[in-house]
């Protein structure tokens, strides 16, 4: 029995960014591209955001303090990196003067009982910008708590 064998080809394998690239036979081709599988990253987003959390991030974007506000219930506390604004009042006023303006990308999401996590990047102002994980505990289709996080 005769075993095939590569005889002058040069196969090279070049992965970059998670493609791979090879150069020599179908059969080098097909292996290497059948065994470099991305895996599904364990945080990643599950399903759609919750429509609380939506209607924060979308006050934003519309630049509205009293539609963020309205996103938490009467006595909604935000803890803002341990600084706490409790009530809609106060987080209409701290909407208005830190958040509004700035621009959120929502880079992961992971609901929880009672809530989401989100992991953000927040350009306060539209520039520069910092990541961070925002918990919000929700109840009644209200943010009761909104805990935020450098991340």
């Amino acid at each position: 029995m005769r075993i095939p064998t590569i005889v002058g080809v040069a196969a090279a394998v070049l992965v970059v960014g998670g493609v791979v690239a090879v150069t020599g036979s179908d059969f080098l081709r097909a292996v290497a591209t059948d065994a470099v599988q991305p895996l599904p990253s364990p945080t990643a987003s599950r399903g759609p955001l919750d429509p609380a959390a939506q209607r924060y991030l979308d006050a934003v974007a519309a630049k509205d303090a009293d539609v963020l506000a309205a996103a938490f219930a009467p006595d909604g506390l935000v803890i803002d990196v341990g600084r706490e604004i409790r009530g809609r009042d106060a987080i209409r006023r701290w909407a208005a003067d830190e958040v509004i303006g700035g621009v959120y990308t929502l880079l992961n999401h992971t609901p929880r009982t009672g809530g989401v996590t989100m992991l953000v990047r927040f350009k306060p102002g539209g520039a520069g910008g910092f990541r961070a994980n925002y918990h919000f505990d929700i109840t009644n289709g209200l943010i009761t708590k909104a805990t935020l996080e450098y991340a």
